[in-house]
């Protein structure tokens, strides 16, 4: 693994990893909200794919290891996003990558094709993604935003524990569970807020796609329901739906052995 400090046109600094064969075919995750690159353990250290893929990871702003700006207008808005993924683009040396969104990234991918266009992307996989706005299509564990906004420490805490586990449909062992407590709770509460309060978008930056889509959905997902799969998939016309049955909201954890055979088939065949 390099680690690759990456500073965003407003100054923030992004902590960036590259992980894997460096001549290989490019992948870039993007985690989720109150997440950081560590989601990304079972592809980034998955032997067939370090030995196929040139991988990179980063910690979004206000996440993990990256600045966390404590003025709001940080936060707000897209063109911000986007110069962030642009950013860990350049900063990496990727040329085209397969951008890979997970839940609140594929806001942020959709920032990221607003500002700077879909000429660099090879392919695009969203994984229990945010496409759409409609409230139908979120689920009822969003209820633990409250909490994980709030200032008082024993109650945000309890309120991250209790999305963390909700984030899941078989829930990892206690051990893995604590380690990914701990990196939920590096986000401040001032940042989560900032995220959470963002300006709603629009589908114009993905409806016109016309590289390779995968969408990758749990239906049992809590947090974003089957449905905003579909709406994307609808969205995107020609892409492709994988729904996998009996998975929560981190189908790349649950199942990491056919996530990673299915985005490697997303890879191979994109250009």
């Amino acid at each position: 693994m390099a680690s690759i400090k990456v500073t965003s046109p407003d100054g923030v600094k992004l902590s960036a990893q590259q992980w894997g064969n460096p001549n290989g075919r490019e992948i870039l995750f993007l985690h989720g909200f109150n997440q950081c690159h560590l989601s990304w353990q079972r592809q980034y250290a998955d032997k067939a794919m370090a030995e196929k893929f040139n991988m990179v990871t980063f910690d979004l702003r206000g996440h993990g290891m990256s600045d966390k700006p404590v003025y709001v207008n940080a936060y707000r808005d897209d063109r911000t996003w986007g110069d962030d993924v642009a950013a860990v683009i350049k900063a990496t040396g990727l040329k085209k990558p397969v951008l890979v969104g997970w839940s609140y990234a594929g806001r942020v991918m959709a920032d990221y094709l607003r500002i700077h266009g879909a000429t660099h992307v090879a392919a695009i996989n969203f994984v229990s993604a945010r496409s759409g706005t409609d409230p139908a299509l979120f689920g009822a564990a969003r209820k633990h935003f409250a909490a994980m906004k709030s200032e008082e420490l024993a109650e945000n805490i309890e309120g991250t524990r209790a999305f963390l586990r909700a984030c899941f449909e078989h829930q990892p062992s206690e051990e893995d569970f604590e380690f990914m407590l701990a990196f939920n709770m590096v986000v401040p509460a001032y940042a989560r807020s900032a995220i959470l309060g963002r300006p709603a978008d629009t589908t114009d930056a993905i409806s016109k796609l016309a590289c390779p889509v995968l969408v990758t959905h749990g239906a049992a997902d809590q947090i974003i329901l089957r449905g905003m799969a579909d709406f994307t998939a609808a969205t995107v016309k020609g892409s492709k739906l994988s729904i996998y049955d009996g998975v929560g909201h981190a189908p790349f954890r649950e199942d990491a052995a056919r996530f990673n055979r299915e985005l490697a088939e997303l890879v191979e065949k994109a250009k």
